[in-house]
Parts: C-alpha cells; sequence; structure tokens
C-alpha cells in the first residue's frame, strides 16, 4: 500500500480541528473529499483511524501513525518553503505553538506585525501547555514555538518577550490595594496551582521565600484557576502576560519575591527549519524583547 500525501494531510487536520468540516476548510477541499480520502484509507490498511462516535478522536493506530504523518507532513512544507525562497517567494502557511498566556498577551501584537510585514504569510495558532511545546515542536505538530525558559535553543531562535509571575486575588482581598504581596502572607488563603506550565517557576519562587511548595488545589486550566479564585477558593500566581485574561472580579499585583519568564521563537532542533519560520523572526524588530514586569 502506497501512502498519500493527501491521506497524511487529511488525518492530520482532522484530529487537529476536530470535524472533517473544519478540517475541509483548512485543507480547501470538500468534506466529502476529506471524508473518502480517509475511508478509502481506512479500508486498505483494513483498521478505523478515527473513533467517529467519540468526536473523531484518533483510533491507538492512527495515534501510532500522527508522529510519522506530520514529520512527513513538516519536512514536505519545509521543502516546499525552501523551493519558494528559492524563486524570491515569501508565502505559505506556518503553525506556532503558544501558551495561553503568551497567546494572550504576546501573539496577538507579533500577529499584526507579521500581517503588515509577511502579507502572504499565513500563522496558524496552537494554544498548548509548557511541557506539551517542546514535544509538538520536534514531532512537526508546529513548525514554530514560544518557548518558556528553554534550556537551550537552535541558531537563529529568537527572545520575543520577558515577563514575570504575579499575584491573583479578588478585589476584595486585604492585599489587593497594597503595591506588592509578600508569598508568605499571599500562601495563608491556600495556593491554586496549574498542572499545565508554571511550576517550575512556583518552585522556585517558594525556594527563593524559603517556603515549602505545597497547594491546596491543582487543576489544569488557567480558566478554571480564575473560577477558583473569584469564589474565593484560594489565590494563584500567573505570569504577567495573562493580566488581560482576568475578570473584572480579579486584579493582578506584583509578588514579592518574584521570578522572571524568558519566551523564546524557535523552529526545531532535530530538523531543518520550514523557511518561513526564519522569515518570522527576521521581521521582528531590532530592538529589545517586550518585558512585561514590575
Amino acid at each position: 500500500m502506497t501512502v498519500t500525501l493527501p491521506q497524511l494531510r487529511a488525518l492530520a487536520a482532522v484530529v487537529d480541528h476536530g470535524s472533517f468540516t473544519a478540517a475541509a476548510e483548512k485543507l480547501g477541499v470538500s468534506q466529502s473529499s476529506v471524508s473518502h480520502t480517509l475511508k478509502s484509507w481506512e479500508k486498505a490498511i483494513g483498521a478505523p483511524l478515527l473513533d467517529r462516535d467519540r468526536g473523531n478522536r484518533p483510533t491507538r493506530l492512527a495515534s501510532e501513525l500522527l508522529p510519522h504523518a506530520r514529520s512527513a507532513l513538516a519536512a514536505l512544507e519545509a521543502l516546499q518553503g525552501s523551493i519558494d525562497a528559492g524563486s524570491g517567494k515569501v508565502r505559505g502557511c506556518v503553525r506556532l505553538g503558544a501558551v495561553a498566556t503568551a497567546c494572550q498577551g504576546l501573539v496577538p501584537g507579533l500577529m499584526g506585525l507579521w500581517k503588515a510585514r509577511l502579507p502572504e504569510v499565513e500563522v496558524s495558532i496552537f494554544e498548548g501547555d509548557d511541557d506539551e511545546l517542546p514535544d509538538w515542536l520536534e514531532s512537526g505538530m508546529v513548525d514554530a514555538a514560544i518557548l518558556i525558559d528553554p534550556a537551550s535553543t537552535p541558531p537563529g531562535s529568537r527572545v520575543v518577550a520577558v515577563d514575570e509571575m504575579r499575584a491573583i486575588v479578588r478585589r476584595d482581598h486585604p492585599l489587593a490595594d497594597e503595591p506588592s504581596m509578600p508569598i508568605d502572607e499571599l500562601l495563608q488563603d491556600g495556593l491554586i496551582a496549574g498542572q499545565g506550565g508554571c511550576e517550575g517557576q512556583l518552585r522556585r519562587i517558594h525556594a527563593l521565600a524559603g517556603l515549602p511548595f505545597e497547594t491546596s488545589q491543582r487543576v489544569r486550566e488557567l480558566a478554571t484557576i480564575m473560577s477558583m479564585v473569584q469564589e474565593g477558593i484560594g489565590v494563584a500566581i500567573i505570569p504577567s502576560l495573562g493580566e488581560g485574561m482576568l475578570p473584572a472580579s480579579l486584579c493582578m499585583r506584583p509578588l514579592v519575591p518574584t521570578v522572571e519568564r524568558t519566551l523564546v521563537l524557535s523552529g526545531p532542533a532535530s530538523r531543518p527549519w520550514n523557511p518561513l519560520v526564519g522569515e518570522l523572526i527576521a521581521a521582528l524588530p531590532e530592538q529589545e524583547p517586550m518585558r512585561r514586569t514590575t
């Protein structure tokens, strides 16, 4: 059996976008074309690739195939990008991974800049957790990512922002009007911590304060953290880039002590970059990265 590019593209698109309709729109083909492509592939291999009764989730077989499919597609897109670059064309699509706070406080400004300077380059955002992004980048699920405090990055990567960890409390909290919040006083209300990232920064803050790292609640989604703080269940510490996500009932205040995060725009370390990633980095202004600190 020969695997075709339309089959690889159809499988990745349905998994990424959750439906045949959305996948077809992304690929620029009809829904029936996507459906027929995947059904014919499933028939050829004699096994289902999607669980259609569970929101088109990938089957175990599809989960094993997806990393190879993404790697092949990423290589093809990088090849096409090199061909276009060689002929002086800067056009195509870049899949960019970023954490929720960067998607809120940083990415919109970057996309506005790229749209103005690279009008034929489309940037598609994939929102993930701190720990997911390096794997997505190396597997080919995304072409570039805004990594948080990476230990190392490939040549050509660029620091795009620096922010700091800050306290989140209700506006009627006793410390809400103070210029800063000592962590030992803040933690008396119980810390609601996220499991989707930032734990490294939280542990560093506790270590600086000479406190054990303890949480009263551990949840995954940032929106859940904010809802729990709203209900008075506890307090939270999140990056300053997330300030725009706060509901009116919450406020963000400087934390003492605190730590900074460095956000780095990078391509993969284990395979050649899509040339368009380099174009995105080259389009950034030659100045100090945005800082969201006290």
